[in-house]
């Protein structure tokens, strides 16, 4: 089966993104224990070993019900299938959004790949300022945030196209 340059592209960036974001966990795993930390620039950012074992944003945390693991990785391996057929609807012009989706099909593989490995995701990016601390993060949430950003200026920017008249 021969792969057209628009799905090369497309599986090139989430490839990427799961390798990236693969490769920086294992790396967390290696050096840090859970809760370790590592500060990097005082005052805004450490590196910092978290797990989260429930769903974006530490969603469901602290929620503890039967099989908790498996119907989330059930529900995200629904969403990854969803998203990967209506990737494929897209029209080659819409890159913008089809390099959105690639962004948001990688990151969730990479945590499924956790989810499904481990029972958890490693989280490691810990940004704050002062006593507040956002949700810890990895690259797969980052770009699953980037790629939800780029679908949304593909949206705005398909609302303000202007269809030329004809005379």
């Amino acid at each position: 089966m021969i792969i057209s340059r628009r799905l090369q592209l497309e599986l090139g960036i989430a490839g990427a993104i799961v390798a990236l974001d693969q490769a920086t966990k294992a790396l967390v795993r290696s050096r840090f224990e859970l809760h370790d930390s590592l500060e990097i620039i005082p005052g805004l950012f450490n590196l910092t070993r978290v797990h989260n074992y429930g769903a974006a944003f530490g969603l469901m945390n602290a929620a503890d019900f039967p099989f908790k693991t498996v119907v989330l990785s059930i529900v995200a391996t629904v969403a990854l299938l969803a998203l990967t057929v209506y990737a494929s609807t897209l029209p080659v012009e819409q890159l913008l959004a089809r390099v959105g989706l690639a962004l948001i099909v990688g990151g969730a593989a990479g945590n499924l790949i956790d989810r499904l490995t481990a029972g958890y995701v490693v989280d490691f990016v810990d940004v704050y300022w002062r006593n507040w601390h956002f949700w810890a993060f990895n690259v797969a949430d980052a770009a699953i945030t980037v790629g939800v950003a780029f679908m949304i200026l593909d949206l705005l920017d398909v609302r303000t196209r202007r269809v030329p008249r004809t005379v």
